[in-house]
């Protein structure tokens, strides 16, 4: 009987702590660059359906719980390109996100088609360094926010990247940018010794790395940082997995601290176990796969809204406009030389210049892979995203080899047919030529690229000094659709291009 008392008296003592023991414990859960994923991946990973099922299991099976996104919602296929946003921020709220912030692409379509958005966006929108004050965005962002979960203090701030060089300077015009790496850790030591907060929880969407050298990247942040507790990050597509080295930093303090990223197109959830108590860091992820499905299938009502933006999407990835000789990966060299020379082709015909002696392109602008066999509009329009225009100008051969110097510093970019481009380790070029001539520094050359690059992205400012022959006013996808309809297949003709590198190391 004794024996039975003592068992019954655990079981109690068991049942009735529960509750305190889930009081001293918080999961943040989070996603970063999920870029538009609304259907699963072609691994059959991801989908916004199994995102919310996976995102209600946890809810049910822990009383705290926070949902977190890290930017770029938005861009990379054509529910985007259709519905521009409309469908992507629908589903944050649909999914019941707690906070997020901005990546990038969040500016694709500037600030006024950002802020209708984002006026009805649910979620607690979160950046320190950038100050919209003037601007549509203005009043709709704080620097952070505090959770009081459980007699703790946690605060969130997010951190965003530099904007110049990356985004289209247009589209984030009035928006002035605070340096990253002077922002986060002040914020965070403000915030524990002024505010008395507990935990500093940052949201950052400037990159686990950089290929542009001494740029602040989250290592480097958490490095010389004193007062974050845990980083969650986006921006450079790193899927860090909880057993990688990369998943803790040392910090200033000589402190592990945790830092997550998720890769890209929402195939993994990053999750954060917080011990309120001790304020430890359990690091997991979550595959979004079909071990999913059964739970996704109950949301009825959201899987028929969807439908109707599913149609219009599916009639286009259904309209095969021609042919492809061989799959293409998508920042590949076979990808980047098609691309080039397509557009050396196209622009006599669109900007009524005759001759355009070289174009440049960059290669992060094809979004996605072009299989082989049948090309539809859908895919196109998924590879070629952008509200970008081209753009044709006379340059100086000195001002050439300046953005040609730019493009080998980041590891070579794209340029079509008859240039050819050598460069060292350093990343400077040694040797350039066009049609087997080297370029002349003093020669004026005609030069055909898009707005984007031509406004100084990429860092490409010394096409700043270029004089504009011709900007167009149709979006540089569709002329390279129409190309491929009127120019390759109506004349029997199938897409393919070389795989050998026109800039390189040597």
């Amino acid at each position: 009987m004794r024996i039975f008392k003592n068992i019954l008296l655990a079981a109690l003592l068991t049942v009735f702590a529960m509750p305190e023991m889930q009081a001293q414990k918080l999961v943040i859960l989070s996603t970063n660059d999920t870029h538009s994923q609304i259907e699963p991946t072609a691994k059959g990973m991801g989908g916004i359906l199994r995102r919310r099922a996976a995102f209600d299991r946890v809810r049910a099976e822990n009383k705290n719980v926070i949902v977190v996104d890290a930017g770029d919602v938005v861009q990379g296929t054509v529910f985007f390109s259709l519905y521009r946003g409309e469908v992507e921020y629908a589903c944050m709220d649909s999914l019941g996100y707690d906070i997020n912030i901005l990546g990038n692409h969040e500016f694709d379509n500037g600030l006024d088609e950002l802020a209708a958005h984002y006026r009805n966006l649910k979620s607690t929108k979160l950046s320190a360094n950038y100050d919209f004050s003037g601007t549509p965005l203005q009043d709709l962002f704080e620097s952070y926010t505090i959770r009081d979960i459980e007699g703790k203090k946690v605060a969130f701030i997010g951190i965003n990247v530099e904007p110049a060089g990356l985004i289209s300077e247009k589209n984030y015009k009035g928006m002035r940018y605070i340096p990253c790496d002077k922002v986060a850790d002040a914020l965070a030591h403000y915030l524990k010794t002024v505010i008395g907060v507990d935990y500093v929880v940052m949201i950052s969407h400037i990159g686990y790395d950089s290929i542009d050298a001494g740029a602040p990247v989250d290592p480097t942040i958490i490095a010389a940082s004193r007062d974050i507790d845990l980083l969650i990050g986006g921006h450079s597509h790193t899927l860090i997995k909880p057993d990688m080295a990369e998943s803790h930093v040392t910090n200033a303090n000589g402190k592990p601290i945790v830092i997550g990223q998720n890769g890209k197109t929402g195939e993994y959830i990053g999750r954060y176990d917080i011990d309120l108590a001790t304020g430890k860091v359990e690091y997991s992820q979550i595959a979004i796969d079909n071990t999913l499905d059964a739970d996704a299938a109950r949301y009825t009502a959201m899987n028929r809204w969807l439908d109707r933006y599913r149609n219009g999407v599916d009639s286009l990835m259904n309209s095969v406009i021609g042919k492809s000789n061989r799959t293409f990966v998508n920042r590949e060299i076979a990808a980047q030389n098609w691309l080039c020379d397509a557009v050396l082709d196209i622009l006599p015909g669109v900007s009524g210049v005759k001759k355009v002696d070289v174009v440049i392109m960059n290669k992060g602008g094809i979004r996605n892979d072009m299989p082989k066999g049948n090309v539809t509009e859908g895919l196109m329009m998924s590879m070629f995203p952008f509200d970008n225009r081209f753009v044709v100008m006379e340059i100086s051969g000195k001002d050439l080899l300046d953005a040609l110097n730019v493009m080998a510093s980041r590891g070579g970019d794209a340029i079509s047919r008859g240039m050819k481009v050598e460069f060292n380790k350093a990343g400077k070029v040694t040797k350039a030529t066009l049609n087997g001539k080297k370029i002349d520094p003093k020669k004026t050359y005609v030069l055909g690229t898009i707005d984007y690059l031509a406004n100084g992205g990429d860092y490409m400012t010394p096409l700043l000094k270029g004089n504009r022959l011709f900007v167009d006013d149709v979006k540089y996808g569709d002329h390279i659709i129409n190309y491929i309809k009127n120019d390759l297949t109506a004349k029997g003709k199938a897409i393919d291009a070389g795989d050998q590198p026109r800039m390189y190391e040597k």
